[in-house]
């Protein structure tokens, strides 16, 4: 961007598609990051009768023998209460690893405790599932392995009248397949996405919470974006199905949305768009205005409560939105064309105040929005400036270095649209703030202060004389001498002294 003439420094021509460059360069590095950052978990279903409330919280580790006495009294007791409590006893022991690589170890047992699974006993029947679903809860891929066997009868058993039944086979599955890519092999060809696009329609909140997290923890595999979420054609896959739409409609805001479950397939189609395998049929489907319509949702329910679990929401929904707006996919369908809409501006400063407030964890992901929502298009620019947001916007810049460096590059967002959006820019309280910023000690605060001086420089020239006026020089100084900065700096001061 820099060039040396004549012994001195100073910008080659405006610069401004070099900034653009530079800032697109940065944001690809931040979206790999994004996608690198996966919400990789396991959850465990207990609901032990109230008489074994009284015995303990510890349960005792069985040992081999233990182990085999309880197997044998399942499978071959004299009454169903006594095989019962044998389930019992051994899935409460099998809560401690030791007991389950004792299990496991042991040859036949998976055999018996399948074969108790696929029994006609419906009380049997549960207990081994729930012995199952601790085995699935193990952070040992060998464990998840030894359930093989049982996969495809969790599969087949997704479609019974059970909800109860089918929420435990949901939850299993979701912790075995993401623990081992055997698994999920397995799993894959024996039908487990028509499978999970049947269960998709179920009238039960408990069993599409359960098939969300299942269904996220087959998107979050490495072979997902290859093997699991391609293509439109094929309807083993998940852009394939049905699933896609209906996630859509489990997330349109109004009196039938769930937070739960909207939380869980929030998460999944966040998943589905960093795969970036066919972000377009989202946008097709109405990915963009459902979600758009979702934030207003999400704001108008902040100003109404104080409930902190919404960012649980607000999170993925946030992501999704950033992430699709980077799509060519939305000029060509028109899908941005649905949120030009200054509510989505002033929803999302709602959110932020929000998160400022209760999570400020979760600023950046408003200000990553915000960014692609000002990137490429001078509209949103526009409502930017019409609703007065520029100071609540420099407000955030002491929250932390992160939160700095979005906020300035949404304002080299706004001023690389020219000299009719700096001149809104100007005046106000933009140039202290930016002075202040230059007393960072963190290099990329204040590049991206010098990257927006320059631009401020470049189309309102009488920003210059007020940066003279209130020693701007002085603040350029302390930086002249580091190798990143220099020679920005120099040419940034060559500019304020010469025009």
């Amino acid at each position: 961007m820099w060039s040396r003439r004549l012994g001195r420094l100073r910008p080659v021509g405006c610069g401004v598609e070099e900034l653009r460059r530079r800032r697109r360069e940065r944001e690809a590095a931040l979206r790999k990051a994004r996608r690198e950052q996966q919400l990789v978990s396991k959850r465990l279903l207990r609901d032990d009768a109230p008489e074994g409330a009284g015995e303990g919280c510890v349960v005792a580790i069985l040992g081999e023998a233990e182990v085999q006495q309880f197997l044998r009294l399942a499978q071959r007791g004299t009454e169903e209460k006594e095989r019962e409590r044998a389930l019992v006893s051994l899935r409460r022991g099998l809560q401690h690893p030791e007991t389950q690589q004792t299990f496991i170890r042991l040859e036949g047992s998976m055999r018996i405790l399948v074969g108790l699974l696929t029994s006609n006993q419906a009380l049997l029947q549960l207990e081994a599932a729930r012995c199952l679903h601790e085995l699935s809860h193990s952070e040992q891929s060998v464990v998840a392995e030894a359930c093989l066997p049982a996969t495809s009868y969790l599969l087949t058993y997704l479609s019974g009248h059970s909800s109860d039944f089918i929420e435990l086979c949901l939850y299993t599955l979701g912790n075995l397949i993401v623990e081992s890519e055997a698994v999920r092999r397995q799993l894959l060809p024996q039908g487990i996405v028509p499978a999970l696009a049947a269960c998709i329609q179920s009238p039960h909140v408990a069993v599409l919470e359960a098939l969300g997290y299942a269904l996220s923890q087959l998107l979050q595999a490495k072979e997902a974006p290859e093997k699991i979420i391609p293509s439109a054609s094929a309807s083993s896959s998940i852009l394939g199905s049905t699933l896609p739409q209906h996630m859509l409609q489990l997330l349109q805001p109004g009196p039938k949305l769930n937070p739960g479950v909207a939380v869980e397939f929030a998460w999944c189609l966040h998943y589905i768009i960093c795969s970036q395998v066919n972000n377009a049929l989202l946008i097709s489907h109405g990915a963009l205005s459902t979600l758009g319509l979702l934030l207003l949702d999400l704001a108008g329910a902040v100003q109404r409560t104080e409930d902190a679990g919404l960012e649980l929401l607000a999170c993925p929904v946030l992501r999704c939105l950033s992430n699709l707006l980077t799509e060519a996919a939305v000029e060509t369908v028109g899908g941005q064309m649905q949120l030009r809409d200054e509510r989505v501006m002033a929803a999302l400063f709602i959110l932020l105040q929000f998160f400022l407030q209760k999570q400020p964890s979760l600023l950046p992901e408003g200000l990553w929005l915000l960014n692609n929502l000002t990137a490429n298009c001078p509209s949103f620019c526009t409502s930017l400036l019409s609703l007065h947001l520029i100071e609540p916007l420099l407000k955030l810049l002491p929250v932390s270095n992160v939160v700095s460096i979005m906020v300035l590059t949404v304002l080299c967002n706004v001023a690389e649209k020219g000299p009719a959006y700096c001149q809104q820019l100007w005046p106000g309280p933009l140039l202290p703030s930016l002075l202040n910023t230059l007393a960072f000690s963190d290099t990329e605060v204040v590049g991206q202060s010098l990257e927006l001086l320059h631009l401020l420089f470049l189309y309102q020239p009488e920003a210059i004389q007020a940066f003279l006026q209130q020693s701007g020089l002085k603040a350029l100084e302390r930086h002249q001498e580091e190798a990143q900065l220099q020679d920005r700096v120099h040419a940034l001061c060559w500019t304020a002294l010469h025009g």
